[in-house]
């Protein structure tokens, strides 16, 4: 296999081991809830920190914390997940359970430094390469979902818990090490930048930012909110949300070839960037009829509907390819690395306020997909309005 490529298929498995820690404490609810004698409200918090921590990770982007050596950020953000993983089972405080998840939370800011390395390696190819890396987010979800599983899950003793986040916690080392034997490094900028070109006052940031608002809106609050409101079993609530992560995984992958081939068409600037802007928008377009379908399913209590209407609402994940390989497409090559960080601390906002405010105003399926169906439109109309602005490379040269 050309090493291009084996270099995405091991980012996308290191990838996947750091995000089996998202959803593997809570499938331990109730040996969490006996052993630190917390309320199920209390429990929730974990959640929130870690989602707050996607947020902050990008926030540090803008420093220097993962700029310098590739291979050094790499190593030093899958700590951030694998020694609070080690810490989790032994801590004594609920409290500093749930500071650690925040910590754990900046594993995220993988997809940002391997932006800057997939748009080093790649021209055409980028949203495939990216829309495979991806993946490996829900492939991660399943795999700690499963490890949970295997270790008794809501009913398992204490020790099982530890167990299984020992497991994980040198799983996550063992692929580091493994990828940093096959991964070539290379400098990530440290240096500050005219103001002229200040990724931060450019109006294409802020308005190409938010185009990923609504996907991300939409991938972190659907599971939780929606489908927790349905009259489902437990065991069905269960498929959904597992199918919900298969279906991301595998989207991820196909609007990310899709992406693929369409820029080889025109690989200049702008005829990249109409190809991201293309498959978002069709991505968005597809998941609003999904969406509708889920709907449906729901308020007549029909499982299989529910199973097709997630299976193809999955395709929100089909905009993370396109909108991970803009920086290197639409920013020169001096700052595309600081602007890959910038998109993704506006876009992972969603991140900070989705769970609140779903919290807040869900209180029926209704509402959940009134929200739902209005972030797939938003996000078309944001990718309308970017589409006829002037990229950054193009105001600067």
């Amino acid at each position: 296999m050309e090493k291009r490529w084996s270099t995405v298929l091991i980012n996308t498995v290191l990838l996947a081991s750091g995000f089996g820690t998202m959803h593997m404490l809570e499938k331990f609810k109730d040996a969490v809830l006996a052993h630190y004698g917390i309320t199920e409200a209390m429990m929730s918090y974990q959640q929130t920190a870690y989602v707050v921590g996607l947020f902050v990770a990008f926030l540090l982007g803008g420093t220097s914390l993962f700029k310098g050596s590739f291979k050094r950020s790499v190593a030093l953000i899958v700590s951030f997940a694998a020694i609070p993983q080690f810490l989790i089972p032994f801590m004594p405080n609920w409290w500093g359970v749930v500071a650690l998840r925040f910590f754990q939370g900046f594993i995220v800011a993988l997809i940002a430094v391997f932006s800057n390395q997939i748009g080093r390696l790649f021209v055409a190819e980028r949203p495939f390469a990216k829309g495979v890396i991806l993946s490996g987010i829900f492939w991660g979800g399943i795999y700690g979902i499963n490890l949970a599983k295997w270790a008794g899950g809501s009913k398992a003793s204490w020790s099982s818990v530890t167990e299984a986040f020992i497991i994980s916690a040198v799983i996550m080392y063992v692929m580091l090490a493994i990828w940093w034997l096959f991964v070539e490094d290379f400098e990530i900028p440290k240096e500050k930048h005219s103001s002229g070109s200040n990724v931060w006052k450019m109006p294409f940031t802020w308005v190409f930012g938010f185009t990923f608002f609504p996907a991300l809106w939409i991938i972190f609050t659907l599971g939780s909110f929606t489908l927790h409101n349905v009259k489902f079993s437990d065991a069905q609530v269960a498929n959904l949300v597992m199918a919900l992560e298969v279906s991301m995984g595998l989207w991820s992958i196909i609007m990310g070839y899709l992406g693929y081939r369409l820029s080889v068409k025109n690989t200049s600037n702008r005829g990249l960037f109409k190809a991201i802007v293309s498959v978002m928008t069709l991505s968005y377009a597809v998941t609003f009829l999904g969406l509708f379908i889920v709907w449906k399913a729901i308020s007549a209590n029909d499982y299989t509907l529910a199973l097709l209407g997630i299976a193809v609402t999955g395709i929100v994940q089909g905009t993370g390819p396109a909108f991970w390989t803009t920086a290197p497409a639409a920013y020169p090559k001096e700052i595309y690395p600081e602007a890959s960080f910038a998109l993704g601390l506006i876009s992972n906002s969603a991140n900070a306020v989705a769970p609140n405010v779903m919290f807040v105003l869900v209180h029926s399926v209704t509402t959940g997909m009134i929200i739902y169906l209005s972030m797939a439109l938003l996000g078309i109309v944001l990718l309308l309005v970017s589409s006829r602005m002037k990229l950054p490379v193009e105001e600067l040269s």
